[in-house]
């Protein structure tokens, strides 16, 4: 699957914000996409490396993905890339 086609747009909301605090990111993803193909999306595209990625399937037919950072990067920094800051 395409690394660019994977991640449809990151999470802005209260819970995601809280999650930053404990180094994890939160994506909306592509129904179709695999632990795998969203770990190598992440890794590529903000060049950081994941240590967990938890998938949610929402009540509005969406794929949430929480992925725990590794210990040498940083949540808050990574979000402030994309603009969720």
């Amino acid at each position: 699957m395409d690394i660019h086609k994977v991640i449809t747009y990151p999470l802005m909301g209260e819970k995601a914000t809280l999650l930053r605090d404990g180094n994890k990111l939160t994506f909306i993803v592509d129904k179709n996409a695999t632990k795998k193909d969203i770990k190598n999306a992440i890794e590529t595209l903000y060049n950081v490396k994941t240590t967990r990625i938890t998938t949610i399937n929402t009540v509005e037919g969406l794929k949430k993905a929480h992925i725990k950072l590794d210990k040498a990067y940083n949540a808050e920094e990574i979000a402030s890339q994309f603009g969720v800051l």
